[in-house]
């Protein structure tokens, strides 16, 4: 099967820190890969460097779009990376009102989607932003409503709904469930794991919650002071963690 995305010695410093070293893998389509380590360890910069928020000091990040051209990141123009974040990538962020319109309706959030693609007929817009309010659990009633009248949950299943209603193929997940209680952690986990097998997406998601990556990812790198210090199947690196900093962060997890 061929790469969905190939990272190639990803390097991002700042000063004499080096946010992300030398960093390499790839990412098959249907696939999730988990990043996971402690604050600072550089996750979430190598995160925004591959979704080109943040501009790389060296390496490479290939990208084989829809139409299986193969596109390097770092060289492609701003046009067309506003394009590919509009279309075929999406970005789900942890606080949800940093990836939703607060001032407009919850169904004009998935509209400005759609709008961006052109879609522009208003009964085909209404009829998919109820659809896709249904794939993520809430109510098509709530349509009109604002998301601050909504729950914190709520607010992160429609930033959900609004992402993937262009049909993106590559999903970047920071930290999905931060600041949501245990129970609605859960419903949004079962959620986001019926999507991922059902819309066969492609994900990379950063977390610190290892039962959050036990639950999604298929892959999992964990990153210590901006390099990768043990990476291979989720389950594999979890139950018999080779790494002694992998070891430390499966321990401090067992202990009540």
């Amino acid at each position: 099967m061929k790469s969905l995305l190939n990272v190639t010695k990803l390097t991002k410093t700042y000063g004499n820190i080096k946010a992300c070293n030398n960093i390499t893998f790839e990412l098959y389509p249907g696939q999730v890969l988990g990043i996971v380590g402690e604050s600072g360890s550089g996750k979430s910069t190598l995160l925004n460097s591959i979704g080109n928020n943040l501009l790389i000091d060296s390496g490479e990040v290939i990208y084989v779009n829809q139409k299986n051209q193969v596109l390097n990141i770092k060289q492609i123009p701003e046009s067309q990376h506003r394009k590919l974040t509009k279309t075929e990538w999406g970005f789900v962020r942890q606080n949800p009102r940093d990836g939703l319109r607060m001032n407009v309706t919850a169904g004009a959030n998935i509209a400005e989607r759609l709008l961006d693609v052109g879609v522009r007929h208003y009964g085909n817009i209404r009829q998919e932003a109820a659809y896709w309010l249904e794939q993520v659990e809430i109510d098509t009633n709530r349509m009109d409503d604002f998301p601050h009248t909504f729950s914190g949950g709520m607010q992160q299943r429609l930033q959900l709904a609004r992402v993937l209603v262009t049909k993106p193929r590559l999903i970047f997940m920071d930290e999905p469930t931060g600041g949501l209680d245990v129970s609605v952690q859960a419903r949004l986990l079962d959620l986001l794991r019926s999507l991922v097998r059902n819309l066969n997406l492609s994900v990379i998601l950063v977390t610190h919650d290892l039962g959050v990556v036990r639950l999604l990812a298929h892959r999992l790198l964990v990153m210590k002071n901006g390099s990768i210090v043990e990476s291979g199947l989720t389950d594999r690196v979890l139950d018999d963690p080779q790494h002694f900093y992998t070891q430390q962060l499966v321990s401090a997890t067992l202990v009540p």
